[in-house]
Order: C-alpha cells, then structure tokens, then sequence
C-alpha cells in the first residue's frame, strides 16, 4: 500500500472520512486546517487520516478510517506507523490521538502501536453530537485521550 498526502485537486473521500467522525461540518474543519493523508491500493483509496498541528511540539491523528472490506488485514496499523513517522520527520516531540470509550478495536490497536491513555473527556459525545452513538452496542459518550512521545 502506498500512503500519499492528498493533493490540491483531488477530494477528500468524504465517506470515509464520516466513518470516523459522523460530523460533516467537523471533518470538513479538520481538512481546512490539517494534512489529510490517504491509503492507495491499486488506484483504489482503502484509508485516510488526517494530521492536525495542535502546537510547535504537538500533533494530532484525527479520524483513521479503512474501508470497511479492507478493515483487519493490516492497513490501519500501517496508517498510524505512517503518520508517527510523519510526525518525527516534521519535528514534533509528542503524537495524539482520541477515540471513543465504545472503539475497543481501535484503543487496542492503538496501544499495540505505542499509545498510551492520558486523559478522558467525559461526555464528549452527549455534549458536542445531535444523534447518540452507538457502537459494539455501547454508547459512546467519551473521548479516550491516547498520546505516544516521539523519540
């Protein structure tokens, strides 16, 4: 799989993007005011995320998303050593990251890759979404805060 920035003429895959974050008017701020980077396999776009400064030596990896008829076979785990080494190369001391307290497979895979849990939001959810969430049958309602030091 090749990992590419997105480039000025192509458009954002704004339905993967919302797999990630239901929010379109969220993502659509992210893309304004971050480096959205895609997944490429065989011309097709199997995943994206996107990085987003949040100081000189702070960054964050918002909304990694994979197809889902691509999803467990490796591609989210490359994804995010992608956008670590992204973040090394550009300075940055520390990398961020926040899911839901009802991601399970995302908040291992994200300590399999390095992170650890710093901080919940509570109700993070109930305050900033019109709709609940669900998923794996657990109302999301916080953000799990997960951070790794670069080195």
């Amino acid at each position: 799989m090749e990992v590419r920035e997105l480039n000025q003429l192509e458009e954002a895959p704004m339905h993967l993007l919302l797999l990630a974050d239901p929010s379109q008017s969220l993502n659509e701020e992210y893309l304004h005011k971050g480096h959205c980077y895609l997944g490429v396999e065989a011309n097709d776009i199997v995943g994206v995320y996107i990085l987003l400064a949040q100081s000189s030596t702070t960054i964050e990896l918002v909304n990694l998303a994979v197809a889902q008829q691509f999803q467990n076979q490796g591609i989210g785990k490359q994804l995010i050593n992608h956008a670590i080494q992204v973040a090394k190369n550009n300075g940055y001391q520390t990398i961020e990251v926040g899911t839901g307290n009802s991601s399970i497979g995302q908040l291992a895979l994200y300590q399999k890759c390095g992170f650890s849990i710093y901080a919940v939001d509570r109700d993070f959810f109930v305050k900033h979404y019109d709709e609940p969430i669900f998923e794996n049958s657990i109302h999301c309602r916080d953000i799990i805060r997960l951070k790794q030091t670069l080195g």
